[in-house]
């Protein structure tokens, strides 16, 4: 997905499961050619999906890049992975923009995270 150099540095917080996550693993192109605009989109975009919890990116120097999304049930993930939009820019990510990726989807049983108090 994008740089995200603007996007806080926190994780996802722990939510109460279960839940699912979708794993989605990149390498992409040379030609990133809308690639920004398209990332941008799709990120409003899932933000209206119901059950949708969070997203968490992370991307290697080498060029790896991973995206988790977090969704509270399997309706909310379906809603995702169907909608036109999302599924017009899956087309053209696999004709443009990835080298390859990995897409993991899983049922999340144990969840917790860790805070550091300030001061």
């Amino acid at each position: 997905m994008s740089d995200h150099s603007e996007a806080p540095v926190a994780p996802v917080a722990a939510y109460e499961p279960p839940y699912y996550v979708a794993v989605f693993t990149t390498v992409r192109t040379q030609d990133q050619s809308g690639y920004s605009e398209t990332n941008a989109r799709m990120e409003d975009l899932v933000k209206d999906v119901p059950g949708f919890l969070g997203m968490d990116h992370a991307q290697t120097p080498g060029g790896l890049g991973i995206t988790v999304g977090y969704f509270r049930d399997a309706d909310a993930l379906t809603e995702w992975r169907s909608n036109a939009e999302h599924r017009a820019a899956q087309k053209r990510g696999q004709a443009e923009w990835y080298q390859s990726y990995t897409l993991h989807v899983a049922k999340v049983e144990r969840s917790h995270g860790f805070t550091r108090a300030a001061g």
